[in-house]
């Protein structure tokens, strides 16, 4: 096994400002679709990493500004390129739900294998990427629409209430 190859891993939330948040690696979640498990303190992460669409390095849509461990895993926070149309395209695709999953790109430094799965202890993050179909099925981006219906069924229950209260 190399351990200078590329790999690709990655819940996501977005505003209309651009502004996406999500989780690129749930911890305690099992292993994704490979058979991989990435245990927590395993990041090495650099600043300003790129958010690419589907890993492909020639398709930057925008810049992860911020990334750490916490409790639940590796959680981004980072912008659309707005001033690009592929980037407003693809930003489109997300709130609309249909780009939905966050993966992440890396390179291992150090692994071992459990059977068939491989536990990854120590790595380098490279990029996170938005893509359809994450490789962990909960590193998923949480949807804009869910937010917003959300702000407006509490909306119209305040409504409700208001209208309702005695004077």
């Amino acid at each position: 096994m190399s351990m200078d190859r590329l790999e690709i891993k990655a819940t996501l939330s977005v505003d209309n400002t651009g502004t996406i948040v999500g989780t690129a690696w749930p911890f305690n979640a099992g292993p994704d679709t490979m058979g991989d498990t990435i245990t927590p303190g395993a990041f090495n992460v650099a600043t300003d990493l790129p958010m690419l669409f589907s890993h492909d390095p020639s398709d930057l849509v925008g810049t992860w500004s911020e990334v750490a461990e916490t409790n639940d895993g590796l959680v981004v926070k980072g912008s659309i390129h707005k001033d690009q149309p592929r980037a407003r395209s693809i930003l489109s695709m997300v709130k609309s739900g249909l780009v939905s999953g966050l993966s992440i790109g890396f390179r291992t430094r150090e692994a071992k294998q459990q059977g068939r799965n491989r536990v990854i202890s120590a790595l380098d993050l490279v990029e996170v990427s938005l893509v359809r179909n994450p490789a962990h099925p909960r590193a998923r981006v949480t949807s804009a629409k869910a937010y917003d219906a959300a702000q407006a069924v509490a909306a119209t229950i305040r409504r409700f209430t208001a209208a309702s209260s005695p004077k």
